[in-house]
């Protein structure tokens, strides 16, 4: 893992929110790496009420977060099938542990991960830490300083022991390859080409990612369509729905419409 990743796929406008809180990403402990993609922290302090939109990645996260002077709390996000909207106000502070797709069900070795899908779980529930996880949650919210919450981030996880995992590993090694190879289009090519059954690859997918394997082929499909709006004045849609493998223009409309709630044309206007 050479840092944490620098482009903005999924977060849906990245400049107005960027424009609005403190957002960074962090590199985890070496142990910590082979699971997580970053640790992401945010902080804000805000005159008026803002609401940012993400599209959410195929990978759980686990959040510690605190709001305008509450009581701070943790909570595992399994995967957001939908647009996810939050409103932000006042001041707040945000640390949160981003896992890679396939890279969560280690350290809760018991469940497969689809348990956590479309859920937000208090962090007392689901890692069953001690006094309800306060003492963790001050330990990684309070501090002033950057690097004592990500170190409070990285001995919080080092203490959950994760379990080595081939599968697992086999999880993140798929999901990494949809995401960086464009030619990975159907399930059951990728399937053959991989030496596994359809049935095979979607019962791992269940187990240790949380969602299909057809979900993360459309899911980086639109994350790409986003970025390439972001950084692109004049897209050729129709070129890009051909790039990303969809049999024509309007059925990249209709994803990106139903995923990010406008259509293409009209987002970032």
């Amino acid at each position: 893992m050479a840092g944490p990743r620098r482009d903005s796929r999924g977060i849906v406008d990245a400049s107005e929110l960027f424009s609005h809180v403190r957002f960074r990403r962090r590199e985890p402990a070496e142990p910590l790496r082979r699971y997580l993609e970053h640790y992401w922290l945010i902080d804000w302090e805000l005159p008026e009420p803002y609401a940012t939109h993400v599209v959410p990645h195929p990978s759980v996260n686990l959040v510690f977060q605190r709001y305008d002077g509450t009581p701070g709390f943790g909570e595992v996000a399994g995967i957001g099938l939908g647009l996810f909207t939050k409103k932000l106000e006042g001041t707040g502070r945000v640390c949160g542990v981003q896992f890679r797709p396939g890279g969560f069900r280690p350290f809760v070795p018991d469940r497969p991960v689809s348990d956590w899908t479309g859920r937000r779980v208090p962090l007392a529930e689901a890692l069953r830490t001690p006094d309800g996880g306060s003492s963790d949650v001050s330990r990684v919210l309070d501090p002033e300083k950057e690097d004592a919450r990500v170190a409070a981030l990285d001995a919080f996880l080092l203490a959950l022991a994760p379990d080595a995992d081939p599968q697992a590993d086999l999880a993140m090694a798929l999901v990494q390859r949809i995401r960086t190879d464009r030619t990975v289009r159907r399930v059951s090519d990728f399937a053959r080409a991989e030496g596994l059954s359809v049935r095979t690859l979607q019962r791992l997918f269940a187990s240790y990612v949380g969602v299909s394997p057809k979900w993360v082929i459309l899911r980086y499909r639109i994350h790409e369509a986003l970025e390439r709006a972001a950084i692109e004045a004049d897209i050729d849609w129709a070129a890009l729905a051909a790039e990303l493998g969809y049999s024509d223009q309007a059925h990249l409309v209709r994803d990106f419409t139903a995923t990010v709630g406008v259509p293409p044309t009209a987002y970032g206007q």
